[in-house]
């Protein structure tokens, strides 16, 4: 039967001779109640705050209806809830629990909501790291890179004894003529080439960069800044680089040496490589034929190039035979014998930093980290950090108040989908705002355990 609208109600296939109609006649009503939770997270550590602290505001504060915390905040919330365009904020401005979450439940101005629509927050977004006439508010970028790192050091009650920091550089298709712009062969695209740092799940940095440039480039920078602000609160913690072939340069490598870092990079394979393990391979390849199942040897090398490399370095060797064919892999590190043998070190140290990749999948497909369509690499940069940000919330929310739960190593898209995007009804009276959730909410239990989780990390920061 095809449905039959009118103006108020849409009309639909009755059930059991009653009629079934809808309508958006319903008043204060959200789709994302379990936003609460992201409030609660926010609280525990502070993160709109000190983001927005890393603003500069030069507007006339009589004339300002809506300060640069609640619109550091609505963009920052708005996309962990799913909402990736500032378009999109042009109805949320008038949802009840943006308003809780700013908390500002009405505008001083008639004609105003009480968060900001799309213009506003464009002119956030499109922010220059200094105010000019056209452009009053203003950002900081050593300060939002300065708080990626201290997120990730509060976060620890102790300092660890080691900590092991995985890079990686991955592509952001681009769809126009944004500023940067250039087609990278590998990935066949035109595209960015932003470089990204985690520690585990924590994110410490996410660097814009055109895609003309090695995929090691402005690696030595970026670690040295970080290295440095982490050292500073732990002095003594052991740090441990990880990456693959793409960051096994010479440049980085004398840097940590000369630092005290320890690394651990894969190697890309040649024919001189290749030629030092060709009896592994074969002793491979006999045991594979032998036993129908892939074999593998190990073989430790004092390696260096020809031309590229100022020193020697301890190269480990991995001669598989897999499939029917040879299947070579090596990676260079400064870790040594007492920190295990080749084996060890590759299959349980190296080959761990395939997790990074699941993190960096997080930040751009659950919270839209490749949206880089603006004009300038500068905007660009910034729409990275509030997507960075988001993540960053999000997986607050999961380490603080999930870890005892079913959704304790969800992604952030399924914390969004079974926790956040919880429908409710919003009554507001004068003692209190209360949203009232479905009483079969199949994540009940779970809301109830992370708010209690949000309560005790708030009562210990406070």
């Amino acid at each position: 039967m095809p449905t039959k609208c009118n103006a108020e109600l849409f009309e639909f296939i009755a059930v059991e001779g009653r009629a079934v109609v809808a309508g958006f006649d319903g008043g204060a009503i959200t789709s994302d109640g379990g936003a609460l939770l992201l409030g609660a997270t926010d609280r525990a550590i502070r993160l709109v705050g000190r983001f927005a602290e890393c603003f500069i505001d030069r507007r006339r504060p009589e004339l300002v209806e809506h300060l640069v915390p609640t619109l550091v905040g609505q963009r920052v919330l708005g996309i962990a809830l799913g909402y990736e365009d500032i378009n999109d904020h042009e109805e949320l401005r008038h949802d009840p629990v943006m308003a809780v979450l700013a908390g500002k439940l009405q505008a001083r101005r008639a004609d105003c909501a009480a968060v900001a629509g799309k213009s506003t927050l464009n002119r956030l977004e499109l922010s220059r790291e200094t105010a000019t006439r056209y452009h009053k508010i203003a950002h900081d970028p050593a300060a939002i890179e300065g708080l990626f790192v201290t997120l990730f050091l509060e976060a620890h009650r102790t300092a660890p004894k080691e900590i092991i920091l995985d890079l990686d550089a991955t592509d952001d298709p681009l769809h126009g003529h944004q500023e940067g712009r250039f087609f990278h062969g590998y990935y066949d695209c035109y595209c960015y080439l932003p470089l990204y740092i985690f520690c585990g799940r924590h994110l410490l940095a996410a660097k814009l960069r055109p895609a003309n440039i090695d995929g090691a480039a402005g690696a030595v920078e970026e670690i040295a800044r970080i290295v440095a602000q982490i050292r500073a609160c732990w002095p003594k913690v052991r740090i441990l680089l990880r990456a693959d072939s793409g960051f096994a340069r010479d440049a980085l490598m004398t840097w940590c040496e000369a630092d005290g870092v320890d690394f651990i990079f894969g190697l890309a394979k040649n024919v001189r490589l290749n030629r030092a393990i060709g009896a592994q391979l074969v002793a491979a390849r006999d045991e594979s034929r032998t036993t129908g199942k892939p074999a593998r040897r190990f073989k430790e090398l004092t390696w260096s190039t020809r031309k590229s490399w100022s020193r020697e370095r301890r190269v480990i060797a991995k001669a598989e035979w897999t499939q029917g064919e040879a299947n070579p892999r090596f990676i260079v590190t400064s870790l040594t014998a007492a920190d295990g043998d080749g084996r060890r070190l590759y299959e349980e140290v190296y080959c761990a930093r395939g997790e990074m990749e699941n993190r960096i999948k997080e930040c751009q497909i659950d919270l839209f980290a490749d949206r880089t369509s603006t004009a300038t690499m500068k905007a660009n940069q910034l729409r990275l950090w509030f997507a960075s940000m988001a993540y960053v919330l999000v997986d607050s929310l999961r380490r603080i108040a999930l870890h005892a739960t079913d959704l304790a190593d969800a992604t952030c898209g399924t914390i969004r989908r079974k926790l956040l995007k919880i429908g409710a009804l919003v009554t507001i009276s004068v003692r209190r705002i209360k949203l009232a959730m479905a009483s079969g909410c199949p994540s009940k239990a779970v809301f109830a355990a992370a708010h209690r989780a949000l309560a005790l990390a708030a009562a210990d920061t406070s």
